[in-house]
């Protein structure tokens, strides 16, 4: 299934979440036993399952995703993997438009892989939405290596490496960074 929404996303034109970090989404799912997860960015659904798999069998994955096109392939991708219809509410639109709507306090794990410009935005929308216990994830923490060179100072290498920063010093946070894939941010809600 996997394979398949990987094939998806490559012709959709967009990047899915490597392996290695979905992976550690699936261990931080289960850990949490995230009922109620929010994903930032469906892409084609790979971190949507990978999600899926760590939840427990009554979880719903909430997805936000700008392009309908995603949802269809992730929605596809859903549907082979013997997902119950239940279990997923696809939301089209701008996910900072969507994210202030959802309930605070009311989400176990919230992950976040969408436009690297807008990820300020997203993770101060992830922390409120997050219940006490709660587990932020966000991908492309390393951006290619490239935040941990001091040199690099495109927009968006400065927009990730400020949002560690944030994350770090926050102190509702308990943060680590997870070196698999291009980098896992993930943080505990104390």
């Amino acid at each position: 299934m996997l394979l398949r929404a990987r094939e998806r996303a490559a012709q959709l034109g967009c990047t899915p979440v490597l392996p290695g970090s979905g992976a550690a989404l699936s261990v931080l799912a289960a850990a949490a036993q995230a009922r109620a997860v929010v994903e930032v960015g469906t892409g084609a659904g790979v971190g949507s399952l990978y999600l899926l798999r760590g939840m427990p069998a009554d979880g719903v994955l909430t997805t936000i995703d700008l392009e309908v096109e995603h949802q269809r392939a992730a929605k596809e991708a859903f549907a082979e993997e013997g997902v119950r219809g239940t279990r997923t509410r696809t939301i089209s639109g701008r996910a900072l438009d969507v994210l202030p709507r959802l309930t605070d306090g009311g989400y176990d794990l919230v992950f976040v892989d969408a436009d690297k410009e807008s990820y300020p935005g997203y993770v101060e929308q992830a922390v409120r939405l997050l219940r006490p216990g709660g587990v932020l994830a966000v991908d492309n923490a390393l951006w290619h290596d490239r935040v941990a060179d001091p040199a690099r100072r495109d927009e968006t290498t400065t927009t990730i490496r400020e949002v560690g920063r944030v994350v770090r010093a926050d102190d509702r946070l308990l943060p680590a960074l997870l070196p698999t894939g291009d980098g896992l941010l993930v943080a505990v809600r104390r």
